[in-house]
């Protein structure tokens, strides 16, 4: 019995020794298939490093507004005859808009017309027993006091019957009429805004910084979401003399020819100065940064030899670069590049620096210093 277990343990020795052996010899290639595995070349879409003159701009957000806009009220009670324009409708200065009930006014002048004849005569009477003597000098002056009363209470009715027509002081556009036939409208009740669209205002505001580069006459281009791909041109107008003590800004006003009427009073607009100088920048496409804490960089593609098959192959130079103002799908490289150069424009989030790559740019994005993207 003894023997037959000592050669049961031997077989079992014998055994597991064969099989680690076996396990041994798996590891030891592997191992030595591991170090010398070389990971397949990513692939990649590329672009050069250019140079480009680009115009330097101050930005801002601003909003339009109408040189001359008003919201038109009734200066005295009464009730609404007669509507004389449409909600939306272009009118000239001085086109009657509404006509207030005016006929207790039109017999108060009929009657004071009639006074002013009387007093006229009645001047023109003393006038003539003043001549031979016959009234004293006070008949007279009175006579003419009451002459000059009995004309300026016409004047004061008519003042107040054109009061009661409501006219457009501007030539303009109307917005929606804020009343109705027949209602009674109280002294300063709304009536109907009136803006004039040609040309328009944008205000806004820039950092004290930039106070220095700002003078009248300086061109500025004007987008806004309402006109998507569209840009109105204008001129800087107006700095304000003084400094926001709150926000350290200083407003500014430019004025833009509106002959469409597409841009209106409160519209958000984005705003650039065009500043008169220009400036040379080595441009990137924006995608081509990987943007980190400790600092931006980009993989440039060099062409490069493999140390252990001495075959060409393209691979990744990480380059840490220093970066400048965007415009569009670019960013410009203060330092860190040089013109020519070809980096990698997609996916640079997933490379490491000495990668080996293969460049195919079938399906690269086209990038724009002024992008139209198209509604989605």
């Amino acid at each position: 019995m003894a023997k037959k277990i000592m050669l049961t343990l031997v077989i079992v020795l014998v055994l597991v020794g064969l099989l680690a052996g076996i396990k041994g010899l798996q590891f030891k290639t592997m191992f030595a298939q591991g170090a010398n595995f070389v990971p397949p070349p990513e692939t990649v879409t590329t672009a050069q490093v250019k140079q480009d003159v680009w115009q330097p701009t101050l930005s801002a957000v601003g909003s339009v507004a109408a040189v001359q806009g008003v919201m038109l009220r009734a200066e005295l009670t009464g009730t609404v005859k007669n509507i004389a324009f449409d909600s939306g409708a272009s009118v000239r200065a001085g086109d009657l808009l509404v006509e207030l009930d005016s006929s207790v006014e039109q017999a108060q002048l009929r009657a004071a017309v009639a006074s002013a004849d009387l007093a006229r005569l009645n001047l023109e009477r003393a006038r003539d027993l003043r001549g031979r003597s016959m009234v004293s000098q006070a008949d007279l002056d009175s006579a003419d006091a009451q002459a000059k009363q009995a004309n300026a209470q016409i004047d004061n009715i008519r003042a107040l019957i054109a009061k009661k027509s409501i006219r457009a002081p501007f030539a303009g556009r109307t917005g929606i009429r804020q009343v109705n036939l027949g209602q009674w409208l109280e002294n300063g009740a709304a009536v109907v805004t009136l803006q004039a669209l040609d040309p328009v205002y944008v205000d806004f505001a820039l950092p004290q910084q930039e106070l220095a580069q700002l003078s009248a006459g300086m061109a500025v281009r004007v987008t806004t979401d309402a006109f998507p791909g569209q840009t109105f041109d204008g001129k800087l107008t107006a700095v304000n003399p003084e400094i926001d003590a709150a926000t350290r800004n200083v407003s500014v006003q430019a004025t833009l020819a509106n002959s469409a009427g597409k841009l209106r009073p409160g519209m958000y607009a984005n705003v650039a100065v065009v500043l008169p100088e220009t400036e040379r920048v080595l441009m990137i496409p924006a995608t081509a940064v990987l943007y980190a804490p400790y600092g931006d960089s980009v993989f440039v593609v060099e062409d490069q030899k493999d140390e252990k098959t001495g075959a060409a192959r393209k691979a990744l130079n990480q380059k840490f670069v220093r970066l400048g103002k965007t415009r569009g799908d670019f960013v410009a490289v203060a330092s860190g590049l040089d013109a020519g150069q070809t980096i990698v424009t997609t996916g640079v989030f997933k490379l490491r620096n000495g990668a080996s790559v293969v460049v195919d740019n079938t399906l690269a994005p086209s990038f724009q210093l002024a992008p139209k993207p198209a509604n989605s």
